[in-house]
Order: structure tokens, then sequence, then C-alpha cells
């Protein structure tokens, strides 16, 4: 889903809980309270190596919807099954892109890693037109 986008409508259900981190690290720390939660809920132990790559994700799609989207304008975290769900959305209608590691110049380019590694981390990523205007990314992050 990273080489192409997958584009749909969403609604997102009444009645549905949702912050609106306005920085990273506010967004990483309902991340883990969520999977604490679930862990202890469950009575499974965490796995520490998959809860970094979840707050990696959530720091990553966060920072972007900031730096190029206008800003979080929701933001949703669901920990169900084998996996986190992470939903940001943003103010841009723009696709995140994937820019190479390059300039035309030759010389290597500060920044545009965190779409690839969004990607990378996540089970399953999709990018959705918002009914007002903007998108929504979910990425479902492994959790074990």
């Amino acid at each position: 889903m990273c080489d192409e986008h997958m584009i749909e409508s969403v609604l997102g259900p009444p009645g549905a809980h949702r912050t609106r981190p306005s920085k990273p690290a506010e967004a990483r720390r309902a991340v883990e309270r969520a999977v604490a939660e679930r862990c202890r809920a469950t009575h499974t132990p965490c796995d520490t190596d998959a809860l970094s790559d979840a707050l990696l994700v959530v720091s990553e799609l966060t920072t972007n919807a900031i730096l190029h989207g206008g800003g979080v304008t929701d933001f949703q975290v669901d920990v169900d099954g084998p996996g986190v769900r992470l939903s940001v959305s943003d103010r841009s209608d723009a696709l995140p892109v994937t820019m190479p590691r390059t300039d035309p110049h030759g010389r290597l380019r500060h920044g545009g890693h965190g779409w690839p590694i969004v990607c990378r981390l996540s089970r399953d990523v999709r990018v959705s037109d918002l009914p007002a205007g903007g998108k929504c990314i979910t990425a479902v992050v492994p959790l074990s």
C-alpha cells in the first residue's frame, strides 16, 4: 500500500473517542497507554521491540501531519487483535511520497525517511480522503 495509495472515503465511527495531539510526544504517550492497558487487561507481556516500532510509526505520522499537512486534525489509536491501529488525519489532500535519497545534484537529502519507515514497520497502510477535505493515514503495526 505504500508504493500505490489506496484512496477511500472514510467517516469515523460515531462516538469514537479521539484526541488531537499537537506534538509527536503526545501521540507516543497515547500509544504507550493504549498498549500498556491492553497488556494489563489480557495479562500478557508487552513486546518492547514491537512497541518501539509502533511509537516510531506514530511519531513519523504525527510529525508529517504537522510539518506537511497543516497540523493534526484527528488522531485515534486502537489496540485490537495482534496489532495497534494508528490513524492520523491532517488538512492536506496531498499524498505521502517517497523522496529520492539524493537531490538532482547528487547530494544526500536531509529528511524524507518518514514515509518509508512507516511502510516498512506497518503490516497495512491506507490513505483515505476525508469528506471535508484532508486525509487520514491509518497504519497497523504488529505487536508481536
